[in-house]
């Protein structure tokens, strides 16, 4: 049980530190926003790393937009639950991709001016607050992977024990605190674990620079 997002991100910047034990090269963190940039705030200075965010935002079902079905990138890298294709109208999948991708690109310019970070040939470190289906980080990592970096990290707090073969092979690197075998959601591992706002990822990012 994390206190909040601010101790999960330095027990998580230790274990980064420990693993890479000065190994990385030129590293970038990429904290996803808005919970995601709370975490990644102590991970990039405990490796005297770059910190930026990469914007993914989950895609939900009908009428229940808690559940997801898939997520976008700030870019349009687009994951679907395949388990949903088919039963979800495709009007509804297009018209909710439009959405969330605006609401991408309005953050990215809120953010961080609208520029997306240079990150190729360098270590790439994507920090979300937790996993549970893992729809957006998967969308930004598919976004990370065309920009050609030296390495993808994937370093998250807390990962339900299923997912990690996965992830596992969709990174170079995957490093988690927690890796529990019960899983419900990522709030149940934290303390407290109140929505993050955009006050609070502007003035992270403008201290940053």
């Amino acid at each position: 049980m994390f206190k909040n997002r601010k101790e999960a991100g330095e027990i998580l910047g230790k274990k980064v530190k420990e693993v890479f034990d000065g190994q990385l090269e030129n590293p970038i963190v990429l904290g996803i926003p808005r919970g995601g940039v709370i975490v990644a705030k102590p991970v990039a200075f405990a490796i005297n790393g770059e910190l930026q965010i990469i914007v993914a935002r989950k895609i939900g079902f009908p009428h229940n937009p808690e559940c997801a079905i898939g997520a976008v990138s700030e870019e349009g890298d687009v994951i679907l639950d395949q388990r949903f294709v088919g039963i979800v109208p495709e009007s509804f999948l297009k018209e909710e991709i439009e959405k969330e991708l605006k609401e991408a690109k309005r953050r990215r310019l809120l953010y961080a001016n609208g520029k997306f970070p240079e990150i190729e040939e360098r270590d790439v470190i994507i920090v979300d607050d937790g996993i549970a289906t893992g729809a957006t980080v998967e969308s930004a990592i598919l976004l990370v992977k065309r920009k050609n970096p030296k390495r993808i990290i994937l370093a998250v707090p807390v990962i339900p024990k299923d997912k990690v073969e996965k992830f596992s092979k969709l990174v170079d690197h995957l490093v988690a605190v927690e890796v529990p075998e019960t899983f419900w959601a990522v709030g149940q591992f934290y303390e407290d674990f109140s929505q993050t706002t955009d006050e609070e990822v502007i003035e992270i990012m403008e201290r940053n620079q």
